[in-house]
Order: C-alpha cells, then structure tokens, then sequence
C-alpha cells in the first residue's frame, strides 16, 4: 500500500502544479497567437506592451478567473511595511435595466491606484501628495486566492511606485536588479559570441518557521501583538536542543507542512 501512494503521490503533485495561476501554459491555450507572441515578447524582451494587446490578456484573463468563480480582483504588492497589500475591485459593473455584466479591460490590468494614503508616513506629508500605482508584473503570472466559503480572488502581481517612479515596495528595487544584472551578463555573454538576449536571475529564501499550537498562541500576548516571542525562558547557552534537527517530525506538523505545499503547488511556487 505504501509503495502504490508514494509512486502516486509525484504525478499528483505534477498535475496540481500551477492549475490556479494564469501561466504560460494558460496563456497559450487562451491567447490568440499574435496576442500570446506580443505577451512573451514584453516578458522575455521586455518590449512595451500596447494597449489593444493589454485589453485582449485582461478579458481571456477575466474569462479565466470568473470560470473558477472569482468575483474581485486585486493588484497585490508588497510595500515596505514588510507585509503584503492588496486593494480589490469587483468584476461586476452594473447596467441600465439592473443586471450586472463581468469587465476587465487592459488599462484596469495594467495600473491600478490604491489609497496610498492609507500607508504610514510618520505624518512627513498631506494625504492629497500621497500618490502611489500599482503596475502589472507580467513576468509573474497572476494567480487565485480561495478565502473559503465562496470567496475566490483573482490575485495580479504588481510592483508599487510613486507618481514620479520611485520605489515605494520590496519587488521593484529586485526586479530593476534583476535587469541590471542581465544587461550586463548578454554584454559579457556577447564577447564570447552568444546571441542571448536575456538572463534570468532566480533566487530562493531559506524558509524557517515555528509552529505553536493555537491555544498556547493565544495566551501570549506577545505573540499575538509582536508576532515573536518577548519573553520566556532564557536560551541555553550550548546546543542543548539541537536534537529536534534530526528528529521526527511530528505528525501534526508534517501534515501542516504537506498541506502548505501542496497550496503553493497549485499557484506555481516550486
């Protein structure tokens, strides 16, 4: 029996793997050629993206999302609160007789313009100069965000930049690192006589995590208003506890652990 779920388990992974992100895969069954070659070329190229083509990815992605129930969409960013935001429009727009129809359109995908004077600034400057946007990252395939019950979130990976362009989030110092450092590696690959015109940079966390059960959570106070401990025992000056690095994981904790995976498997985290 064991043997049957472990050769099982793999091609299950596999066929899960990015079924709820807009992907390349997606995006070629749902383009139309021209539309899909002027899509990878803004993405592998970097070549601007013109309007029409913009109005054409927004309604197959809109066709997409509302298939698998979604009802909003958001532009998701990461500002320098260190957590993540999101501000969520409806699909729904509303007509004359009192019925609704489902719309997207290119300029919608494209920028968005969040309240960005909701975001802490120390007072340093009025709510009226406080401009932010959210442009569209196309080199990260949006996603759907199931928030139970019969909630279903398009997700659309955005960096978040001021009026004048600057950084206002963590994504777009990376992704103008990421351009720098392949501009300069075809200008090296070039004198060696490749014909590349891109170099893609991939870099990975190292993911470390604690996991407490939720009744001693909420009796912390400082977990719940810190997010980490503030008081407690004092740490063991050796390495006493180093024995749970080679220790058997703990049912409970290898389920959460499966469970988390198998999540970031369907939005395409490998």
């Amino acid at each position: 029996m064991s043997e049957g779920r472990a050769s099982s388990s793999p091609a299950k992974a596999a066929d899960l793997f990015g079924t709820l992100a807009f992907n390349d895969k997606a995006q070629q069954d749902r383009l139309p050629k021209p539309i899909y070659r002027a899509l990878r070329a803004t993405i592998t190229r970097g070549e601007p993206l013109d309007l029409s083509t913009a109005d054409a990815v927004a309604t197959a992605l809109k066709d997409w999302a509302v298939e698998h129930g979604a009802t909003h969409y958001t532009h998701w960013f990461q500002p320098m609160t260190g957590i993540t935001a999101e501000k969520h429009d409806s699909f729904l727009s509303p007509n004359a007789d009192g019925t609704a129809i489902a719309e997207f359109r290119g300029k919608e995908l494209i920028k968005g313009e969040p309240d960005a004077s909701s975001f802490p600034s120390g007072g340093m400057r009025s709510t009226f100069e406080a401009r932010g946007y959210t442009a569209w990252d196309p080199t990260s395939p949006p996603w759907l965000l199931f928030n139970g019950g019969n909630s279903v979130t398009l997700v659309i990976p955005t960096a978040f930049v001021s009026w004048t362009g600057e950084a206002l989030d963590k994504k777009t110092p990376l992704l103008r690192s990421m351009e720098a450092v392949s501009k300069q590696a075809v200008r090296v690959l070039k004198l060696f006589g490749s014909t590349a015109e891109r170099v893609y940079a991939t870099c990975g966390p190292e993911q470390e995590y604690f996991l407490i059960d939720r009744s001693f959570y909420f009796a912390r106070p400082d977990l719940i208003n810190a997010g980490r401990t503030l008081f407690g025992a004092k740490p063991p000056k050796g390495q006493q506890l180093e024995d749970h690095y080679f220790g058997t994981i703990p049912p409970r904790v290898l389920a959460c652990m499966a469970e988390t995976e198998m999540e970031l498997f369907k939005v395409g985290v490998p």
